[in-house]
């Protein structure tokens, strides 16, 4: 037992987790120390953390199949090792110029008019960017590849370890952050901005030396079929016919003919063609995405994210707009990782009961049932909806400051204040509306609203993440090897279109009032990428896909392929 634990312990599969823990640590450390750091240098304004937000969703969205190109093209170790530095030394760098600005801030204000601080503040943006992009390749490379190869030809194996990945996402993001406002709490900026960056340096070398360790025990990640080497020995599934040819299936496994990369003829490149390319990689990667035979399950994946229903600060802000606590809310974000591990655990559950495909299916109408929470909050006592009050409301009160801040007429008669006046001081935990009397004793709000809104979102997680994990191993088992880094990059650029969509909703319409439209707007888009999977599975199955499979373990391992009958 003990020769058993040790072998677990020093497994490629263990090691890939303990690599997955540190990098995702140093990720959330530094996505929530950098919005609070941008916050805290710019006056408290939330400017240069809207133009960092912009930045990064905008950068993803251009390079993503650029940089699922670049890791298609090179070897796994390189692209790992590479984006794994990068990444971590832009987050060491950012933290090192944010310690200078925070220290000779003053200074820095007199140089040049300012202007030497403005260049400072586009650095570290700029840099910060950088670090997202290489991170974003490193999840591409690790995520999407390597956990496929380290799994082998099992798919069991697969679907555990994506569990198990995101169980311990779920855990960082809840834990991260915590961390690190501790330190910032009790200690400084200064000593944040050190600490994360004496974290990466570390974790940089950890992290380096076990991937060496993980490549070293699987030799096949080593080999690396090309678009032209596709090997034809194993394959995942069957097209979306039945009479589909052996060579035009998809394999799991990488070749075992290949002794390496075939030096490509290099030709003479003209500078207009060199400039092309990558335009011509984005474009050839969108259409190679649309062309997949799982297109339809990835845009289904890619619409849930245009959704105001998560632990996002819009959410956040506007709990506090209904009387929520602090305390109250940091209670309902460890409720949310709970049934997000839940989630993990009920797709592990759900494949092997009924497969991959179906697995899906009844995640999505999980979620959906819990979402009808969310539905009725918008109508019950309690719910802000009041669709006669302008959302521009807000924005022109901020354009003209020196106007009195208009007032709007809620159901019962009495004045209520815009969005952003009522918004609590995140800074002193205030929940009193800027512009209230302290002394006055306002009429609480009744919370059947709020209630069943985040009894909702919060039980919705668990359908979620289920739902998340399905799509996720049906890219990974049904996109040919050669195409995973360039697929996989754009399905990360949908996600961030739909992301940014979801913000863009919320300045258009920033008041509590308009609140609950975006509640409904989101269960809408919500509905629709189930409705596109639920389209993707009856393509797969067909007539099939309401017949109960039997748990037989054999099943199981063919219940996941698209078209594939034989297990029903």
């Amino acid at each position: 037992r003990l020769g058993a634990l040790v072998g677990y312990f020093t497994s490629a599969k263990f090691l890939l987790y303990l690599g997955h823990a540190l990098s995702t640590w140093g990720d959330r450390m530094w996505h929530f120390a950098v919005s609070v750091f941008l916050v805290e240098l710019y006056g408290n304004s939330l400017l240069l953390t809207a133009v960092y937000g912009l930045v990064v969703a905008g950068s993803v969205l251009l390079l993503g199949a650029i940089i699922g190109d670049w890791v298609d093209k090179n070897s796994r170790l390189k692209v790992a090792q590479t984006s794994l530095v990068v990444q971590n030394a832009s987050v060491i760098l950012c933290g090192i110029i944010l310690m200078v600005i925070f220290l000779f801030k003053t200074q820095l204000l007199t140089l040049y008019h300012g202007w030497l601080l403005t260049m400072c503040y586009i650095l570290v943006i700029t840099i910060a960017n950088i670090a997202n992009l290489a991170s974003t390749a490193t999840a591409i490379t690790i995520q999407r590849d390597w956990i496929v190869v380290v799994a082998g030809e099992d798919r069991s194996k697969l679907a555990d370890m994506n569990a198990t990945i995101r169980r311990i996402d779920q855990l960082t993001n809840i834990l991260a952050p915590m961390a690190v406002g501790q330190i910032m709490t009790f200690g400084s900026p200064v000593i944040g901005c050190g600490f994360i960056s004496g974290w990466n340096l570390m974790s940089m070398c950890v992290e380096y030396l076990l991937l060496w360790k993980v490549y070293q025990k699987t030799p096949t990640l080593a080999l690396k079929s090309s678009k032209v080497e596709e090997s034809e020995l194993k394959q995942l599934n069957v097209n979306k016919e039945n009479d589909v040819k052996p060579a035009e299936g998809v394999q799991l496994i990488v070749e075992k003919d290949v002794t390496g990369f075939e030096p490509q003829q290099e030709k003479e490149v003209g500078c207009a063609a060199r400039i092309a390319e990558p335009f011509v990689t984005f474009r050839d990667g969108w259409v190679a995405y649309y062309n997949q035979p799982v297109f339809l399950a990835g845009m289904g994946l890619a619409f849930l994210y245009m959704t105001v229903l998560g632990f996002d600060c819009i959410t956040t802000g506007y709990a506090y707009t209904q009387g929520l606590s602090g305390s109250v809310l940091s209670l309902l974000m460890g409720a949310s990782a709970v049934t997000g591990i839940m989630g993990t655990v009920a797709f592990t559950w759900l494949r092997r009961k009924c497969g991959l495909i179906r697995t899906g299916l009844i995640s999505g109408v999980a979620q959906l049932a819990c979402l009808v929470l969310c539905v009725i909050s918008v109508f019950v006592p309690g719910s802000p909806l009041d669709l006669t009050v302008s959302p521009f409301a807000d924005i022109s009160a901020r354009l003209f400051e020196s106007e009195p801040l208009p007032t709007m007429a809620s159901p019962g008669g009495e004045p209520e204040v815009a969005f952003a006046t009522g918004m609590p001081n995140l800074l002193n935990g205030s929940t009193t509306p800027a512009n209230s009397d302290p002394g006055m004793n306002p009429e609480p709000v009744p919370i059947i609203s709020v209630s069943l809104l985040f009894a909702g979102v919060i039980a919705a997680r668990v359908g979620l993440w289920s739902f998340d994990l399905t799509v996720t191993q049906l890219l990974q088992e049904n996109v040919a090897e050669s195409e995973r880094g360039i697929i996989n990059g754009v399905q990360n650029s949908m996600n961030y279109l739909l992301d940014l969509l979801h913000f863009i909703m919320v300045i258009l319409a920033p008041n509590p009032e308009a609140f609950g439209l975006l509640v409904l707007i989101s269960v809408s888009f919500v509905a629709m990428g189930h409705i596109m999977y639920f389209r993707f599975a009856q393509k797969s199955l067909g007539k099939q896909l309401f017949v109960c499979c039997t748990p037989d373990p054999k099943a199981v391992s063919d219940s996941s392929l698209p078209g594939n009958t034989s297990t029903v």
